[in-house]
């Protein structure tokens, strides 16, 4: 019986990491526009490092079929907007101060970042 409660505190411990400590690779955009996936319940990349002061297009590419997927919200620009399956979706974002943006969907399901430096 030992087994069982070591597996579920496997379990615990996976459950903290994947939604508190995981941190996804980020991609660093140089010409200030990317091609942000949605697919698979993931935003793909989820953390975006991006340059103060200067206008930002971002472009989503829903691959996912969940309702879910359908918004994109960024609470701190007091954004959101409505994602196509199988279409991209360009968005262009204000020139930011230095900060963290979040986005995610309407349930928070999918989350990413906004590095601003």
């Amino acid at each position: 019986m030992w087994w069982v409660n070591v597996a579920g505190i496997l379990l615990v411990v996976l459950i903290v990491w994947w939604f508190w400590l995981y941190k996804p690779k980020g991609a660093k955009l140089s010409d200030q526009s990317t091609v942000i996936v949605v697919d698979k319940g993931i935003y793909t990349p989820a953390y975006l490092k991006l340059r103060s002061n200067q206008p930002v297009t971002l472009t989503f590419l829903r691959k996912d079929t969940s309702p879910c997927a359908e918004m994109i919200v960024i609470p701190e620009l007091d954004f959101s907007a409505s994602l196509p399956v199988g279409k991209e979706k360009t968005i262009p974002l204000p020139a930011m101060e230095k900060g963290e943006y979040h986005f995610h969907c309407q349930m928070q399901m999918y989350r990413g970042r906004l590095e601003v430096v």
